[in-house]
């Protein structure tokens, strides 16, 4: 059963046949523009108006103060106005002081936090308005339709849900601020789906093995992920070790060629003899370095603990064979930490080393000894938090925490130290799928700062008070609720978030379904 949108609102009788019939409330044109308020200024826009929306300052319906509502954006804010008429009231009583009272002047969506609307069976429509003080505007009577136009126009602009509590409250985030972690019983992203199972895996492929629908696999684990038991078939295609389009057959050939490739490049640094290495500095270095790390990694997992494991000895093997097989780079602490799941999913020596080798075409730039590809995400991170939060970004600034050094680790080995072995496994898929971008790991580095702002601000933390602070989240940091806010984030941002960062951030490759099928001439050593 496919899941329904939270954010659509075509649900609605009424909202569908004004799409169909077109109304003359919205106005986007010149003439519109020019019976703007005061309050608009240059390149400000009535995206929508609406004449006879009327409020009640008393109990009695006879007593009210008509007015027109309008929506005006002005750059990427928005914001509403309601401006009573003059000389139009119903009843003599209502004075000009009324009117000023109950004008709303140039409200910006940044204080607004929910529109309800309310559809008697008998009477008129009507909406309260919601601000993120608490306070509310008194309600605003349509007396000829138009709410579902208007929530519809909030929808063009401001990030709008339906609660899933209550179908008729709208809660709205601006563009600047889209998470308001209040308590409000809202899921942002849509929730976590059971992972991909062995049945239903079956049922995405063809006669052939081919996967018939790349975009609907990526997005089914995106949101749900995959059960262990499939992770050593799976993996291989979102790292781009199969290309979607193969079949059984082809992949089997693949893995044989791939084999004896791995084969080749491992007896390279096999066959230096005792009397070669002693002058080969740069091997001994590489391999002392590695045979250090392997020791330490995962150790506390059946997998690689105790004296003698196969599995750290294979895990030294690979790191030493990549070292040759991508010598420019080499080795570079942190490379065990991204290749140990790996091994541990697949089994086996030759497709972990493939595997890893895919992963690192997107990931080697993070371990270049410029720390360009480092730089550049720290950079693209910190253009991310001053478009998705401001007052954080204003706090760095003014602290000197710009360099978002502190989320080094995060974005080196992919939050690998920052969750329990499982969830690592689970958000790395989740990561590799490039569904709703590839550089999704970037929001979700804003999401967990953004869970951590009042805390970051009231405890008036310095650069390295926020380090220690940072790196003790690890192991305290929910998975999938930062992973629905990295969603809503990316969402919301769109293509200015796109645009914050730089061409050619890591991972700057094609998606998994332009893998190789065959080796290639220039891949054999």
């Amino acid at each position: 059963m496919q899941e329904t949108d939270l954010h659509d609102l075509s649900d609605d009788a009424d909202y569908a046949a004004s799409q169909q019939q077109g109304s003359a409330s919205i106005m986007r044109s010149d003439s519109g523009r020019q019976s703007c308020s005061s309050s608009d200024s240059d390149g400000a826009e009535v995206v929508y108006w609406k004449d006879n929306v009327t409020i009640h300052p008393t109990q009695f319906a006879s007593e009210r103060i008509s007015g027109r509502l309008k929506l005006i954006k002005q750059g990427t804010s928005l914001f509403m106005t309601w401006i009573p008429y003059k000389g139009q009231n119903s009843n003599a009583r209502l004075s000009e002081k009324d009117r000023n009272l109950y004008t709303i002047r140039a409200v910006p969506f940044t204080e607004v936090r929910s529109v309800r609307r309310h559809t008697p069976a008998l009477g008129w429509q009507y909406i309260i308005v919601v601000l993120s003080s608490g306070l509310a505007f008194p309600p605003l009577y349509f007396y000829n339709g138009g709410v579902k136009e208007f929530l519809a126009t909030i929808k063009q602009h401001v990030f709008l849900v339906r609660s899933a509590e209550d179908a008729n409250v709208f809660l709205v985030n601006d563009f600047q601020n889209p998470l308001q972690f209040d308590k409000l019983a809202l899921v942002w992203g849509k929730p976590r789906q059971p992972p991909l199972g062995p049945e239903e895996w079956v049922t995405l492929l063809d006669s052939e093995g081919r996967v018939t629908d790349p975009e609907a696999l990526r997005k089914r684990i995106f949101y749900g992920g995959v059960e262990h038991i499939l992770r050593k078939e799976v993996w291989a295609f979102l790292l781009g070790h199969y290309a979607y389009e193969s079949t059984y057959a082809e992949r089997e050939y693949l893995r044989s060629v791939k084999k004896s490739e791995y084969e080749t490049i491992k007896n390279q640094w096999q066959s230096i003899s005792p009397q070669q290495a002693k002058k080969f500095t740069k091997f001994r270095e590489r391999k002392g370095l590695i045979d250090k790390d392997v020791v330490r990694t995962d150790r506390s997992l059946s997998f690689y603990d105790g004296d003698d494991n196969p599995n750290v000895c294979l895990l030294r093997d690979i790191l030493l064979t990549y070292s040759f097989y991508n010598f420019d780079l080499g080795y570079c602490q942190g490379m065990s930490d991204l290749l140990s799941p790996i091994l541990f999913v697949m089994g086996d020596e030759s497709e972990s080393f493939w595997c890893f080798v895919s992963l690192m075409e997107r990931l080697g730039p993070n371990f270049n000894r410029d720390q360009n590809g480092m730089h550049t995400q720290l950079f693209a991170i910190s253009k991310l938090v001053e478009l998705l939060d401001s007052p954080l970004h204003s706090y760095f600034k003014q602290h000197d925490c710009l360099n978002y050094f502190f989320c080094f680790r995060w974005v080196l080995i992919q939050f690998k130290r920052e969750f329990e072995y499982e969830k690592t496994m689970r958000l790395w898929e989740v990561l590799w799928t490039h569904y709703l971008s590839e550089h999704l790991h970037l929001y979700l580095c804003v999401a967990i700062l953004k869970r951590q702002r009042n805390k970051i601000i009231s405890e008036q933390m310095d650069f390295d008070t926020l380090l220690k602070f940072i790196n003790e989240l690890s192991g305290h940091i929910d998975l999938d609720s930062v992973l629905r806010d990295a969603e809503a984030l990316c969402i919301c941002a769109g293509e200015n978030g796109a645009a914050c960062i730089p061409p050619g951030t890591p991972p700057s490759l094609p998606i998994a379904d332009n893998g190789l099928l065959y080796p290639q001439e220039d891949d054999v050593l």
